[in-house]
């Protein structure tokens, strides 16, 4: 039941915006508890490297005295990568095109972690 409520709210997430192509909730250990993610995607690297990033993004929040993390933000050539906490033990990762509107997809993606944190 839990697994198909985060699902539709990863379904509702990928469906606000063509710039989105894939989505998982991942705990902070790094385990995908929930992903729409593309065949070319492994599901346990997306969780390791999601766990890896926002573990590293809180250690330098707090050293360069920027207060608690918010997102973690990686941007490539072909597109970007946007992580935020739904809770104190997971985390929403959301992965967009390269000409994605960044403003839209932060506030769906704010909505969306809340939604699931309230699940989780």
């Amino acid at each position: 039941m839990r697994s198909e409520m985060l699902t539709s709210i990863l379904s509702d997430l990928n469906g606000t915006s063509a710039d989105i192509e894939a989505s998982a909730v991942i705990s902070t250990d790094g385990l995908m508890i929930a992903a729409l993610l593309p065949s070319s995607m492994d599901e346990d690297r997306v969780g390791a490297m999601s766990a890896a990033m926002l573990s590293l993004g809180e250690r330098t929040s707090k050293e360069l005295a920027r207060g608690d993390l918010e997102q973690v933000l990686v941007k490539g050539d072909e597109g970007y990568i946007l992580m935020i906490h739904a809770n104190q033990d997971s985390v929403l990762t959301v992965v967009a095109k390269p000409n994605a509107r960044l403003g839209l997809i932060f506030l769906d993606v704010k909505r969306a972690a809340e939604a699931i944190g309230k699940i989780l």
